[in-house]
């Protein structure tokens, strides 16, 4: 499956923004989704995960309660919205796909659990 980030841009503090993720190449169904980021001079950190039918979603405790994680399998697109956005939230955002398994559940907020990767959109946010 080949994933299409896109969504970035430089906003404001407090301003809200929603990353889109399109999957492409294989049955998007048989995938979960998650959102990495990577900050300047930084290690890529887990933001959110959602399972293939969308019934289980994740997120970091860095962002919950400000990021909502969605998907439409019709679209084959996995939606992040960002909301009350902050500085510190600058960074490239990656989705990234992993085969629906049992490994996924236990291990989602891992990167080496995603197979394939997008290549990534900048969220840059001005205080």
């Amino acid at each position: 499956v080949q994933l299409q980030a896109s969504g970035g841009g430089l906003v404001q503090t407090g301003a809200s923004l929603i990353l889109s993720c399109v999957a492409s190449g294989d049955i998007f169904t048989d995938y979960s989704v998650g959102w990495f980021r990577q900050a300047p001079g930084e290690e890529r950190e887990f933001v959110s995960a959602i399972s293939w039918r969308g019934s289980n979603r994740y997120y970091a405790d860095s962002v919950k309660g400000r990021l909502s994680i969605s998907r439409d399998n019709a679209l084959n697109t996995v939606y992040l919205q960002l909301d009350s956005l902050k500085p510190e939230d600058t960074a490239v955002y990656y989705c990234a796909a992993a085969r629906s398994s049992q490994n996924w559940v236990t291990f989602y907020q891992k990167s080496w659990v995603y197979t394939h990767w997008g290549q990534g959109t900048l969220v840059t946010v001005s205080s």
